[in-house]
This record gives structure tokens, C-alpha cells and sequence, in this order.
């Protein structure tokens, strides 16, 4: 089936393309969501006035967009997962959870069908598209680490590995349990 489409859609083309779709996708969602119409030749000669006005709406929700994308652009979450031995998890970290901690952490409320992603199933730092638009599509990155360990923007920082390289410095608390040991031996 021949279409022409009114909107822009995803994977698929922009408003005023005459795409050829299965007959299934075109009947059963392009048509009713009136994302496209039949390509009919009375249709076809409208669709450089369709491509002109999707044009200038674009240009409009991309300059509105940029200033998210910006701040999305900055944004780095972190999760706490149950995970084995290998890095895998014992569940996963869905969109829907990654969706929610933005509209947590910025304050925009996106749909998880926005993020670009498969479930996260192991450890570790991951990327993650966020589809605002056709054109923007910023990446945020999402760190995975193991329930029960250190967040990871800790280790980051240089003032706690110092901390722990002065712990085996001090020998005092060591010095005392050596002569513990020793009375005990002598008895």
C-alpha cells in the first residue's frame, strides 16, 4: 500500500514522503492515528505544500526542543541493581524506570516510547537516545552499579582513595594485636 504521509513518523520517513508500507501498518495505525493518507494522485500533487509546512513546524520545535536537549545532553543517572557474580542483573532497568528518574532528577516529563533503548541487564555505564524530535536525539549516560557497593560518581573523586591510603599507614592498631598474639603463645 502507498501512502502519503501528513506527520512526521519514526523509522519511517518525514510529512509529505510517499512511502510504500505493509498493508497492515498502513490500514491499522498510520491511517487512523492521521499520520498518513492513501497516496491517491489527487493526494500526491499536495505534498510540497504538507512538505513546506512540516519544514517550518520543525524548524519551530527544534529551536523549542534545543534548550531540552541541552539539559538533557548533561544529565548522567545512576541505578542499583541485585546483580551476579558476572556483572549480570537479576532483573533489568526498564524505560519506564530511566523515564521516571529524568522527570525526576529535570523535571520534563517524557514517555518511555522517547528513549531509545533495550532493557539494561548488566553493570556498568550505559548510553541511552532520547528522541525529542526527528532531528534531536540527545544521549544521556545511565550507570548501572551493584546494590550494596559505593554509588559510582564516589570512587570519582580523588579525596577517597586518599582517605584509604592513609588507613594502612597507621600501624598503631596493627602493632597491639602483634603482642596479643605473642601471649598467647607463651602460654
Amino acid at each position: 500500500m502507498k501512502v502519503l504521509l501528513i506527520k512526521d513518523v519514526y523509522k519511517l520517513g518525514r510529512a509529505g514522503d510517499v512511502k510504500k508500507v505493509a498493508d497492515g501498518y498502513g490500514r491499522n495505525f498510520l491511517l487512523p492515528q492521521k499520520m498518513a493518507v492513501l497516496a491517491t494522485p489527487g493526494a500526491i500533487k499536495t505534498a510540497e505544500r504538507i512538505r513546506s509546512k512540516a519544514a517550518e513546524k520543525r524548524v519551530i520545535l527544534n529551536d523549542e526542543m534545543s534548550v531540552v536537549a541541552k539539559a538533557l545532553e548533561k544529565v548522567q543517572l545512576s541505578f542499583g541493581a541485585r546483580a551476579g557474580e558476572t556483572g549480570k542483573l537479576y532483573g533489568s532497568i526498564t524505560s519506564q524506570e530511566v523515564a521516571d528518574a529524568l522527570q525526576k532528577k529535570t523535571g520534563y516529563a517524557l514517555k518511555r516510547q522517547q528513549l531509545d533503548m533495550q532493557p539494561l541487564r548488566a553493570l556498568g555505564e550505559h548510553t541511552v537516545r532520547i528522541r525529542l524530535t526527528m532531528d534531536l536525539i540527545p544521549e544521556i549516560k545511565v550507570t548501572v552499579f551493584r546494590e550494596g557497593e559505593a554509588e559510582p560518581s564516589l570512587p570519582i573523586e580523588e579525596p577517597a582513595p586518599k582517605a584509604e591510603a592513609k588507613e594502612p599507614v597507621e600501624t598503631p592498631v596493627e602493632q597491639p594485636a602483634e603482642p596479643d598474639t605473642s601471649t598467647e603463645s607463651a602460654a
